[in-house]
C-alpha cells in the first residue's frame, strides 16, 4: 500500500515548495506525543534519504522513513478548507482512536 495525496493536497503542497523555492516534496512521519501516542510530522524534505520510502501524488513526492511507514501504510492526505480552518487531513486506515483534541492517535 502507498502513502497518497488527493489532488487538493498535492496543489498545495506544490504551491508551498514554489514560494519556498526548494525542495523534493513532503516529509511525513509520526512520533511519540499527546494523550493517544502518536502525532502525525509534516515537513518540507530538501533531499531524500538513502533509506526514504518515497510516493509520489499528483506530481508531488511524499517521503516516509521506515520507522513511520509501519503506522502510516495506506494513509491517504488530504488538504481541506472548513469556513475559517484549512489544514492537513490524515485518512489513517490503521488509526484505532485519536485523542479528543485531534492532535493524537494510537494504531
Amino acid at each position: 500500500m502507498a502513502v497518497t495525496l488527493t489532488e487538493n493536497a498535492a496543489q498545495h503542497v506544490r504551491r508551498s515548495l514554489e514560494k519556498r523555492g526548494r525542495g523534493e516534496g513532503l516529509r511525513l512521519g509520526v512520533r511519540t506525543s499527546g494523550c493517544s501516542g502518536m502525532a502525525y510530522v509534516l515537513e518540507y524534505a530538501d533531499q531524500i534519504g538513502a533509506e526514504d520510502y518515497v510516493y509520489e501524488s499528483y506530481g508531488v513526492k511524499v517521503l516516509v522513513d521506515p520507522k513511520s511507514l509501519v503506522y502510516l501504510e495506506g494513509t491517504q492526505l488530504d488538504y481541506t478548507r472548513e469556513g475559517l480552518n484549512e489544514g492537513f487531513r490524515f485518512n489513517n486506515p490503521n488509526q484505532k482512536e485519536s485523542c479528543g483534541c485531534g492532535e493524537s492517535f494510537s494504531v
